[in-house]
């Protein structure tokens, strides 16, 4: 078997679900339907941060840049994924799998980032609201979104090449919809236990000590919370937490278990589906998430509508 990844001209096949027949159509009616949720709410989460002035905070600030993340990662992988359950087209060359890995690794750890600043501003928010507008000003709220993409950016750069600095050798059979990390790295051809290592310890930096961070801020939060007397401002504190929290265990909990665990025992069936979940569902549910559970953007949202209808 002999090595490929020097020859640009040689590409992959998606194996994706094509193992499973019977789930093909079943699954490109779904996806299209959640991929164009995810498209239609994080679109309207940017219009109306963008439209009402009441949503002029550093929170919607933030919000924006995750809905424009997940717009960005959603569409690095389902277009292809909608193609491949088709049957259309099953092929991706090598620069297009480097280009892909580089784009969803680089969008992904910048929302690892993300969500940290995220939890720093409800920390500030809930535990300092006196000092709030102080602390999160416009220029602060600037830097941390740029440091998020910066971040993001360079952590991808770094695991990129490392895998392509990997001798991939066997079949140009990848068992999976899109150029996955783990899948690629079962691939390589002699033992690369050096670089693993090393792309381990840039998967701890990005996942692991991000969602330290978030549960140590949420740990103050919740104490806080718990010195609010009356009910109606806990009750407000948690909403105003609440549905960050479950956006980052969503997050976090796909992502450990897809980039946490040794090559050898990543199971590339069940990866699959654990990929959906990330790719798909999370970018799907997370407008749904801000805007059922926040009555600022529910009444955005209204007002727009409202809008709409004078006008008609």
């Amino acid at each position: 078997m002999g090595s490929f990844n020097t020859s640009f001209g040689e590409g992959f096949i998606l194996v994706g679900f094509s193992d499973w027949p019977q789930l093909e159509l079943i699954l490109f009616i779904y996806i299209s339907i959640f991929y164009s949720l995810t498209l239609f709410g994080n679109t309207t989460i940017i219009a109306l941060s963008r439209l009402d002035p009441r949503l002029h905070t550093p929170m919607y600030f933030f919000l924006c840049h995750l809905s424009f993340l997940d717009l960005c990662y959603t569409t690095s992988t389902v277009p292809q994924l909608l193609i491949n359950l088709s049957g259309l087209d099953r092929t991706i060359s090598y620069g297009g799998c480097v280009a892909q890995l580089f784009i969803y690794l680089a969008l992904g750890s910048t929302e690892c980032v993300l969500l940290v600043v995220m939890a720093f501003d409800r920390y500030a928010a809930v535990c300092r609201p006196l000092h709030y507008t102080t602390i999160m000003h416009p220029l602060l709220c600037q830097s941390l979104a740029i440091a998020a993409w910066v971040g993001g950016l360079v952590n991808s750069l770094i695991q990129t090449s490392l895998m392509m600095a990997m001798p991939l050798c066997g079949l140009h059979y990848l068992n999976h919809f899109f150029c996955e990390m783990p899948v690629l790295q079962k691939l390589a051809c002699e033992d690369t236990g050096g670089t693993e290592a090393k792309m381990f310890v840039a998967r701890v930096i990005i996942i692991v000590v991000p969602a330290v961070l978030i549960l140590g801020s949420y740990a103050h939060i919740a104490l806080a919370v718990l010195r609010i007397k009356s009910m109606a401002g806990r009750r407000k504190a948690f909403g105003t937490c609440g549905s960050h929290l479950l956006v980052v265990c969503l997050f976090y909990g796909s992502a450990m278990y897809t980039y946490l665990q040794p090559t050898g025992s990543y199971s590339e069936s069940e990866g699959k589906f654990v990929a959906l979940f990330y790719t798909v569902i999370i970018p799907m549910l997370n407008p749904l998430i801000y805007t059922l559970r926040n009555k600022d953007m529910k009444g955005a949202l209204w007002k727009v509508l409202g809008r709409g209808r004078d006008l008609g």
